[in-house]
C-alpha cells in the first residue's frame, strides 16, 4: 500500500506517539524495524502517519520500548483500528479542506473540551445563521456552495454535545464576542439566546470575560484544548484567520492549560455569565 498523501491529524498523532516512545527508550528506527521485521523507511512512514500500523505491531513495539502503560497502549491501538468512512465527517473528504475534518475528529474523540474565544463563539455553539455570516465574510470570498458546505459541517459538529456521552465542555468568551454584531442584530440576538439555552446543560459551562476585567488581556489567541482518553493524547488547537495548528508537546500543552486557567480566573461565574449574556441580548 502506498504512503498516504494526506494523513489525518489523528493518524499523524498515532505515529508521533510511537516515535516519542522509541526516542524515550533510546532506540533507533533501524532497531525498531528489525523488531517488527520491516525496514527503516517503513518505520519512518509509520511515525509520520503516512502508513498504518497494526495493533500487533504496536504491542510488539511497546514491549521493545519497555512501555508498560497499558491505557496508553490500548488508546494507540484504538486509533489503529479506525478507518476512513466510519464517521460522519468523512462525507466531507474532498469537499472541505482536511483541517475541517480534523477538528470534528478531535472533538469526537475528546473526553473534555476547553475553549477560549476572543471575538466569536466556538463552532459547536454557533447557530446556522451566525456560522453562515462568518463564512460569508471570509477573505477572499468563498463561492456559495463552499459556504453552505462549511455551515452544514459546522452544524453537524454540534451533535458532539447532544450525544449520550458528551465530553465536558467549557468555553470562555470575551465580551467582544457578545458585542460583535455578526450577521446583524437578529442573528446575534438568536446566537446569544442559543448560547444561554445550551449553557443550562449539565456538561456545558459558558463564562464571559468582561471588558472591565483588569487581570487578563490576552485576546489574540483562539484556543481549543481537547483532553484525550489518556493525558498523553491531550491536544491544543490554535486558530487564526489563515490557518490552524494542532500542538501536543509537553511545553505547548502546559502553556495553553495555563492560558486557559488565567482566563478562567478573570471570567465571570457561569451564573453571572448567563445573566450578562441575557442583558446583552436585551440591549440589541
Amino acid at each position: 500500500m502506498p504512503p498516504r498523501d494526506n494523513p489525518t491529524a489523528r493518524q499523524v498523532r498515532l505515529g508521533g506517539e510511537l516515535r516519542k516512545l522509541r526516542e524515550r527508550a533510546g532506540k533507533t528506527a533501524r532497531e525498531a524495524a528489525g523488531m517488527v521485521s520491516t525496514d527503516q523507511a517503513k518505520i519512518s512512514h509509520i511515525e509520520a502517519g503516512r502508513i498504518g500500523v497494526s495493533e500487533e505491531r504496536i504491542r510488539k513495539l511497546a514491549v521493545f520500548y519497555a512501555c508498560d502503560d497499558e491505557p496508553l497502549i490500548e488508546a494507540l491501538c484504538a486509533i489503529a483500528r479506525e478507518h476512513r468512512g466510519q464517521h460522519w465527517w468523512d462525507e466531507y473528504r474532498g469537499v472541505l479542506a482536511p483541517g475541517f475534518l480534523d477538528i470534528a475528529e478531535l472533538e469526537h474523540h475528546s473526553t473534555g473540551l476547553r475553549c477560549l474565544q476572543p471575538v466569536s463563539f466556538p463552532g459547536v455553539l454557533q447557530t446556522e445563521e451566525y456560522a453562515h455570516a462568518l463564512f460569508a465574510s471570509v477573505i477572499p470570498s468563498l463561492p456559495e456552495n463552499e459556504v453552505q458546505a462549511r455551515v452544514e459541517h459546522r452544524m453537524k459538529r454540534r451533535d458532539v454535545l447532544e450525544r449520550d456521552d458528551p465530553p465536558r465542555f467549557e468555553t470562555i468568551v470575551h465580551e467582544a464576542a457578545l458585542r460583535m454584531r455578526v450577521g446583524g442584530r437578529k442573528v446575534i440576538r438568536k446566537q446569544l439566546e442559543y448560547v444561554m439555552s445550551v449553557s443550562e446543560r449539565p456538561d456545558v459551562t459558558v463564562r464571559v470575560i468582561p471588558f472591565t476585567t483588569e487581570n487578563f488581556f490576552e485576546v489574540t489567541q483562539t484556543v481549543m484544548y481537547a483532553s484525550g482518553v489518556v493525558p498523553q493524547l491531550d491536544t491544543a488547537h490554535i486558530d487564526n484567520l489563515f490557518k490552524g495548528a494542532f500542538l501536543d508537546s509537553v511545553a505547548d500543552l502546559h502553556r495553553y492549560r495555563t492560558l486557559l486557567d488565567l482566563a478562567g480566573q478573570a471570567a465571570l461565574s457561569p451564573e453571572e455569565s448567563r445573566s450578562f449574556i441575557h442583558h446583552t441580548a436585551r440591549e440589541l
